[in-house]
């Protein structure tokens, strides 16, 4: 009592003199600093996510913006869809706009020679890519490692590069201008999916391949029956990256055929802006039928493409 009645004292002839409180029983000086750290922290990392939560919302936003724009101007009125300040929503819906730019131009055919074209190409790519890439995965001849550099050098050349050469090799040497072999067999050699399966490939057990080898299982029966099974997100990825390459294809098929009969989705929707591209209601609701396809395969198909990805990027 003497001791605070003579540190009241001071303070009360000195204001300068701060009054220091007794310590709780249990509670340090250091343990006061640490948890006031640990605060202040936590107030800092909550923050730092609430700054990259609003960057990546900022993003999906401008990411999705242009795709809500197309869905919107493909149900205004073509008076509507130019006027000016926009309408971020129609005052009036016009779902006609759909079949009346089904109606002016043969999307129908042009949809069938894309799905034809597309799913030849897949199934292709993954036998060529599957028997390629489990030949430089698991078996050993000379020059297989030169060979495989020699493969991905290719992927370094731009395809225009190759472009007069290819359409020499099919239209001239095998007489295939404007068929639907001329879009599917130059397409079959995708080296960028070899790479990707050998990847994989690589990452299956040995001893899975001994046992099998053990039973009498031969190289082609363990490629069926084993290391195809294994590796579903890796062909999934191939199939799903090759899918969209042959549906949003353009400028071979625009040098590779010239009838309407032949014309692939991508290019038909040219020829229908270059005819009614002032008609802008009835171009989006195209354009929207067109990408719809390509939107809902990748969002069933999207758990296994990032796991293809990230599990081959992590093998060899």
């Amino acid at each position: 009592m003497a001791q605070l009645a003579g540190v009241a004292g001071r303070r009360a002839e000195d204001p300068a003199v701060v009054f220091e409180a007794p310590v709780a029983s249990g509670q340090r000086p250091d343990a006061l600093r640490a948890d006031a750290q640990n605060s202040a922290d936590a107030k800092r990392s909550a923050l730092t996510r609430a700054a990259i939560h609003a960057l990546l919302l900022a993003g999906a936003f401008l990411m999705i913006f242009p795709f809500y724009w197309m869905l919107i101007t493909s149900l205004k009125s073509n008076a509507e869809s130019v006027a000016f300040p926009p309408t971020f929503f129609p005052t009036e819906l016009h779902p006609e706009n759909y079949p009346n730019a089904l109606a002016a131009a043969p999307f129908g055919r042009y949809f069938f020679n894309t799905a034809l074209v597309a799913v030849c190409q897949v199934m292709g790519v993954l036998g060529v890519s599957s028997l390629a890439a489990f030949a430089f995965a698991r078996m050993e001849f000379f020059g297989k490692n030169v060979l495989f550099m020699a493969f991905l050098a290719t992927l370094m050349i731009p395809s225009e590069v190759t472009l007069i050469p290819n359409f020499v090799i099919v239209t001239k040497w095998l007489g295939w201008y404007n068929t639907y072999q001329a879009q599917i067999v130059p397409a079959l050699g995708s080296v960028f999916a070899i790479f990707l399966l050998r990847q994989f490939f690589m990452g299956i057990p040995r001893e899975l391949e001994e046992a099998a080898h053990i039973d009498g299982c031969s190289r082609i029966r363990f490629l069926w029956a084993i290391v195809l099974p294994l590796s579903t997100p890796a062909l999934i990825t191939v199939a799903l990256l090759n899918f969209l390459g042959a549906w949003n294809a353009f400028l071979w098929p625009l040098l590779v055929t010239r009838s309407p009969e032949m014309r692939p989705i991508q290019l038909g929707l040219h020829v229908f802006n270059t005819e009614f591209g002032s008609r802008y209601g009835e171009l989006m609701a195209a354009s929207t039928l067109v990408i719809a396809p390509t939107v809902i395969l990748y969002l069933v198909a999207q758990r296994y493409f990032i796991e293809g990805i990230a599990r081959s990027g992590l093998k060899g």
